[in-house]
């Protein structure tokens, strides 16, 4: 049986990471100076001068460290996540340092060099830690060990959820010990775990001191038993946790706020509400969108002199979409489809040998070109370069009534590229899965985010294998 003592742990990972920091400040140096080179020359400051650096770089980074969340439990964080934050982490760090450095107390006559290689060395040593201690970890609760032990007080949508995440994440090291339910019969099993009795039955439970956690999953209709079964927890000093059976509602990071000591949870939180983050946004979208300009021009003009050459009509094609607060606007692509009748183009999807399309236009659908014109609805704030992908009123009007969430979308700019597009899910493709996704994004915006987005547009977003 294990207690709460992630604390305990967190300092040990701070003590463990200060060392692997000095370390690799260290061996950055030793490489530098005596594996690339035959040792320091003339002029170059000796190891013990930047060993005094560690005094500003070693709480520096641990702070830093903390405030990108480095140190979150390891249970439930995905790995990619964990070396992101270390990545992220390292990155702040080092321009901080780089500008006290150089900017603040100007001491140049430290090696840029070493400075790059303390931040590889950093970041692969603190990376393969982590990844070692989590397979460690792992092996550990395969075993049976450094397990935590949970009862459910309540059966409920939350609670089947719950039991189906962990598992599927065998690795969380989570058993689930049984159930509470007033209403559900004792014997009652779900995926092998069962309810054990009814609600009262915790104070009998309680006493016995086996548990590390309780997880109260009640439903909807039981809510009146909330505040009992809390003092009844605290009463024993449990750690309790809340799984609310509105989890469909609410963002997987309510955003909640104090009003006078009364907390108030937000059905759904977007980032780019916040007038700070909607400049950044914006002025990135501004500059993106120029330099797309400039470097794709000549390609925009050899797209505009072929389609001249192969297919009578214009060459841009407006097509009426729903924007930001579902606003309509007009949104610009290179015409890819024979000039059709005025309102035709607006019933159908395109499909898979659509007659319509022509030969070039397949092309350009296939590789994404015919969306370039979208980076002058950028600049006129119709769109974002990074967003959910807008859709025209005839389809927004079916699919509000059809998908939950759906128009959640238009809270934001719809974007020329998107978290959904870069996963594959463009075209002919599940619209409820791309609302789940935009819908994450919507909700997760951050700028790395939107960076990561447009880094994975040019290595999967191009191609598009679904577009007819």
């Amino acid at each position: 049986m294990i207690k709460d003592n992630q604390k305990v742990f967190n300092r040990l990972m701070v003590v463990i990471d200060v060392g692997i920091t000095a370390a690799s400040f260290v061996l950055a140096y030793l490489f530098k100076f005596y594996v690339l080179n035959d040792g320091p020359g003339i002029g170059v400051l000796p190891l013990s001068e930047y060993m005094r650096l560690l005094l500003f770089i070693l709480p520096l980074y641990a702070v830093i460290y903390y405030i990108c969340g480095v140190y979150a439990p390891k249970r439930t964080v995905r790995r990619r996540f964990e070396i992101y934050g270390i990545i992220k982490a390292n990155t702040i760090g080092i321009i901080t340092f780089i500008i006290g450095l150089y900017m603040v107390i100007r001491e140049i006559n430290y090696s840029r060099s070493v400075i790059g290689f303390f931040y590889f060395f950093n970041v692969g040593l603190t990376s393969s830690f982590r990844l070692v201690l989590r397979r460690g970890l792992q092996t550990i609760r395969r075993k049976g060990y450094n397990l935590k032990h949970i009862l459910l007080v309540g059966y409920s949508r939350a609670a089947e959820e719950y039991i189906d995440r962990l598992f599927d994440n065998p690795q969380w090291g989570y058993v689930v010990c049984g159930i509470l339910d007033n209403h559900i019969p004792a014997g009652t099993l779900y995926k092998g775990v069962k309810v054990l009795g009814r609600l009262g039955n915790l104070e009998v439970i309680l006493p016995e001191n086996k548990l590390d956690e309780i997880a109260i999953s009640l439903p909807l209709k039981d809510y009146e038993h909330l505040e009992s079964i809390v003092a009844i927890c605290e009463k024993y000093g449990v750690h309790t946790k809340f799984i609310p059976d509105y989890n469909s509602l609410i963002p997987s990071k309510p955003y909640t706020e104090d009003l006078s000591g009364l907390p108030v949870i937000n059905i759904r939180y977007v980032p780019l509400t916040n007038t700070g983050n909607i400049f950044i946004k914006r002025l990135m979208d501004v500059a993106g969108a120029l330099f797309g300009i400039v470097v794709t021009s000549p390609i925009m003009l050899v797209t505009v002199l072929l389609i001249k050459l192969t297919s009578p009509g214009p060459v841009i094609f407006r097509q009426e979409r729903v924007g930001l607060h579902n606003k309509p606007f007009s949104m610009y692509k290179f015409r890819s489809m024979e000039v059709q009748p005025p309102g035709e183009e607006k019933k159908a999807w395109t499909v898979r040998g659509d007659p319509r399309v022509t030969p070039l236009g397949k092309f350009l659908r296939r590789t994404s070109l015919d969306e370039l014109p979208q980076l002058f609805n950028i600049l006129r704030g119709d769109m974002s370069l990074v967003g959910p992908r807008p859709e025209r009123p005839l389809f927004v009007e079916k699919f509000k009534e059809e998908i939950p969430r759906y128009m959640v979308k238009h809270q934001v700019r719809p974007g020329l590229t998107g978290w959904a597009q870069v996963n594959g899910l463009r075209g002919d493709t599940s619209i409820r899965k791309r609302i789940e996704y935009d819908i994450y994004y919507i909700e997760n915006w951050t700028i790395w985010f939107d960076l990561k987005i447009i880094v994975m547009t040019f290595f999967t977003g191009f191609i598009n294998k679904n577009a007819y």
